[in-house]
């Protein structure tokens, strides 16, 4: 049995969840962090390396034989992490989790994310894109637009870069800003899309580049407020499985859009190993695609990782090898929530190194750090916007979401806010 040593990118929630899950496995001899958070250091050994200083990743994989790579968040698979390993002799043969710059650009530009799809007769809103040497056209073009409208910055924008208009005055002042450098070069083009009307949800799905497997879907919770009111933030929760996504509607999500996306990325030569996030609305029965992503998202992680049974360091060697035909996904049936306390202030300004306590109350649960850090006398205190997700499993929405909420009300942290109804609009 090959054991590895695996490194892994990311400090946030959603890497916390892997390094919980990759720990479990018999086959990770050891596990590195890079930079890692409180909680992940429960796991494996956090090293301060920034996931963006590629040399240092990579040196650091050289010198601690490591064999696995897995690549958390998308900022450095955007930049093209995967590229510097490949044109390194030392280095492109490591089992590498996380696909090319060219296929990273699923997330990374909006605009030729909606190009693809169209080459690939995939269903999604309707758009336009513009740039600020077209702005005029642009905004004749919002002034006529049907309300809402919804903006998209075509770059990275840390999930904040996209805007649904009310009016048409509001529409054009936004696509001002942005094409000012409101998200900075992420709004160096705006993407203009017709507003759907629906229930939103995600679909992860892990592809060797040839085949795929689908892993649970969620449902997560933008909006600060409860009942989804105020502004979007990275995500207050999610759930998973999500009761409306059934055997139909699987069968529509895969074969007009799971299917021709990877074999559209396999048509194109794009290189690809690695998570597709599939970020679906439901509008009329029917599914759509409002975008993709090259990872897996977060909260959606820390209730989808939960209800994987599978072994995860065999899933990803078998996805590295390009033999994930061979592997059957194996699910909980149980249902997961989960629920994140944030820092007050959040998603605007927010205080930082606030103590937290009651993590080792927590009961018939588990607690995801995303915000956290270990102070100089080795105290967990609070280190962003979205500080601890609690997760828990139940028979059902209801019973797990007691459970994570009673969670929430245990950790204490100044200032400390969540959200109490998750999942209970699928009631």
């Amino acid at each position: 049995m090959t054991t590895f040593n695996i490194l892994l990118l990311g400090s946030g929630g959603r890497e916390h969840a892997f390094a919980w899950k990759l720990a479990q496995s018999k086959r990770c001899s050891k596990l590195f962090i890079a930079p890692g958070n409180a909680g992940t250091s429960t796991h494996g050994q956090n090293v301060p390396i920034n996931p963006l200083d590629f040399p240092a990743v990579a040196q650091f994989v050289l010198d601690n034989q490591i064999n696995m790579v897995v690549v958390g968040p998308e900022e450095p698979l955007v930049r093209g992490i995967w590229d510097h390993f490949q044109a390194n002799e030392k280095l492109k043969n490591i089992p590498f989790i996380g696909p090319s710059k060219a296929g990273a650009v699923l997330e990374g530009s909006k605009a030729w994310s909606k190009k693809f799809m169209q080459r690939h007769k995939i269903p999604t809103a309707g758009y336009q894109e513009f740039t600020a040497d077209t702005l005029e056209a642009g905004l004749e073009y919002l002034k006529n637009h049907t309300l809402p409208i919804v903006l998209k910055a075509d770059g990275l924008a840390a999930g904040k870069g996209v805007v649904i208009c009310q009016s048409h005055a509001e529409a054009l002042e936004e696509m001002r800003e942005m094409l000012s450098g409101k998200f900075g070069d992420a709004s160096a083009r705006v993407v203009v899309e017709e507003f759907l009307s629906g229930i939103e949800f995600s679909v992860f799905v892990l592809t060797d580049g040839k085949t795929y497997k689908i892993l649970p879907e969620a449902k997560d919770y933008k909006r600060i407020g409860e009942g989804d009111t105020g502004p979007n933030t990275g995500g207050m929760g999610a759930v998973s499985p999500v009761p409306f996504v059934d055997e139909t509607m699987w069968e529509k999500v895969e074969s007009r859009i799971i299917r021709p996306t990877v074999e559209g990325l396999r048509k194109e030569k794009i290189p690809y190993k690695g998570f597709i996030f599939f970020g679906f609305i439901e509008v009329g029965g029917e599914p759509m695609i409002i975008e993709y992503n090259c990872r897996m998202g977060d909260p959606e992680t820390e209730v989808v990782l939960p209800r994987l049974k599978n072994d995860l360091v065999t899933l990803f060697e078998n996805c590295a090898k390009g033999t994930l035909g061979r592997v059957k996904i194996r699910s909980d049936k149980r249902t997961a929530t989960t629920v994140f306390l944030v820092s007050g202030g959040y998603p605007g300004d927010y205080a930082k190194g606030k103590l937290i306590t009651g993590l080792e109350k927590v009961k018939d649960g588990i607690a995801f750090h995303a915000g956290t850090t270990l102070s100089k006398d080795g105290h967990c205190v609070t280190n962003g916007g979205r500080v601890i997700a609690l997760t828990s499993l139940g028979k059902d929405i209801p019973s797990a979401l007691r459970k994570s909420n009673r969670n929430a009300k245990t950790v204490q942290f100044e200032g400390k806010y969540f959200r109490r109804d998750i999942g209970k609009d699928l009631l």
